[in-house]
């Protein structure tokens, strides 16, 4: 089904609305009204709202009963600033859609004029928004929620546009797709003394050296690991700026990540029991949190047959990658729990890359995304027995 291009014209201005106005995770209440109020235009048979904070879920039912496809898209932005000069520019200081996350609800939000136009003969059709995405948050928050928990949901899909490749290429791989990762925080304790008398103090000063060290060499320290792991310093901060005490605390962050989550579990663990080692070794109490956790993003190979099948009969180049990207995304989550698959849309190979500050979502791409999924959608809707 052909999009029209008054249709193409509403996404097109819905897309820069949303980058204009955008909303990091946990505060996208504006943003998910204006998704709301432009859906409702196109009749949906249910509205779910407030689903794991500002999630929402539009459905679409066929006359007959058939399987429930989810599409999902993220709601939320980043904490960056954007410094493009174009006239849709963030009004929003410190804050832009520089992932690509209007284009992708502008694509979900897409389906619905053609669910409307023409009704699903069976089954149900489930446009999800997710909240905050980029923090790991989001799809846990919705899976969570009493409202999402009685859903019957057969297939969830998803796209990401990806910077590098080919404007309209469709990306695909079963299995891992995407990274688990996870932030780490260890905070260390000693006590200050005068800068003259360090001996009578304990400074987290070597510590802190050692247990940087220790991360990033714990993925060649470990043996038989199932695949990628990577260890990153984001961050280190010792004592304050003061000349004449010595430091009695320190923090040091990092992003562990994996193409599997046992991997992932093992770094962890092999951090925290040497930094523990450590700290004991310098006389001080350490405490280890962690935040951000992504699990693995795994594809159903049966979904990304559906995939690939949509992309061939829109005519559309199909590049299917041998290894998983290394960032990560909570949609994981979700194909834990049903069967689906993420799929790559390119948005073009010379692009900036994905969160930097000059990124926006090129308007080409929008109907490709929205006929993908549509296609997707019917071909499992005519499949007996999907």
């Amino acid at each position: 089904m052909p999009i029209k291009d008054t249709t193409l014209q509403k996404l097109q201005q819905l897309r820069k609305e949303l980058h204009q106005e955008p909303e990091v995770s946990g505060e996208e209440k504006k943003t998910a009204l204006k998704i709301k109020h432009f859906i409702e235009q196109f009749g949906p048979d249910e509205v779910l709202t407030e689903i794991g904070g500002d999630g929402m879920v539009f459905f679409f039912d066929g006359s007959e009963p058939g399987p429930t496809v989810m599409i999902r898209a993220e709601l939320d932005g980043l904490p960056i600033e954007e410094i493009n000069d174009v006239p849709h520019r963030s009004k929003t200081e410190g804050k832009a859609h520089l992932c690509g996350h209007d284009g992708h609800m502008t694509m979900v939000a897409g389906l619905a004029p053609l669910l409307a136009d023409q009704r699903p003969e069976k089954g149900r059709i489930a446009l999800l928004f997710q909240p905050a995405e980029e923090t790991g948050e989001g799809a846990g928050r919705m899976i969570g929620d009493n409202a999402f928990e009685g859903l019957k949901v057969d297939y969830i899909f998803a796209l990401h546009n990806l910077p590098g490749f080919s404007k309209n290429e469709i990306i695909v791989k079963d299995g891992v797709f995407a990274a688990a990762s996870k932030g780490l925080i260890i905070e260390l304790q000693g006590k200050t003394s005068h800068a003259a008398e360090p001996h009578n103090g304990i400074s987290p000063a070597i510590a802190v050296a050692e247990i940087i060290k220790l991360i990033e060499n714990a993925p060649s320290a470990l043996s038989d690991l199932k695949d990628f792991t990577l260890a990153t310093v984001v961050h280190a901060r010792l004592g304050d700026r003061a000349f004449g005490v010595t430091p009695g605390k320190a923090v040091v962050m990092a992003t562990i990540r994996a193409y599997h989550d046992e991997d992932l579990a093992r770094l962890e663990d092999e951090i925290e029991k040497n930094t523990k080692v450590i700290a004991e070794k310098y006389k001080l109490k350490v405490q280890i949190s962690d935040t951000e956790i992504f699990s693995s993003t795994l594809s159903d190979k049966n979904c990304c047959e559906y995939i690939k099948n949509a992309a061939r009969q829109l005519n559309l180049s199909v590049t299917e990658i041998e290894q998983p990207f290394r960032w990560s995304e909570d949609f994981g989550l979700f194909t834990q729990k049903f069967k689906g698959a993420l799929f790559g849309l390119g948005s073009g190979e010379d692009m900036p890359d994905l969160h930097n500050p000059n990124y926006d979502f090129p308007d080409e791409i929008l109907s490709t995304g929205i006929l993908m999924f549509h296609n997707i959608i019917n071909q499992l809707l005519k499949t007996e027995n999907a």
